[in-house]
């Protein structure tokens, strides 16, 4: 489970094997081990997100926005992000 960007006590990471009939997703891990996923199509969380981290969270997940995309395709290269 490759990390591909870490700031602020959150690491998001892509798993290798997901299942095909998810969305394509990023999973973020919280410094206390919370972890929830977002959705690498439109941005909304999948997960419930715990209470007041979701305007930090997604300030993260657009800076690092294109790096996780691009993460996503080299190890899903079936599964292609539509932009």
């Amino acid at each position: 489970m490759p990390t591909i960007a870490a700031e602020e006590g959150y690491r998001f990471v892509i798993r290798t094997r997901e299942s095909p009939v998810e969305p394509l997703h990023v999973h973020v891990i919280c410094s206390d081990g919370t972890e929830f996923r977002i959705n690498l199509q439109d941005g909304s969380f999948l997960d419930p997100v715990p209470r007041g981290r979701v305007r930090r969270v997604r300030r993260l997940y657009r800076k690092h926005l294109e790096a996780l995309r691009e993460a996503w395709e080299q190890y899903h290269p079936m599964r292609r992000i539509r932009r």
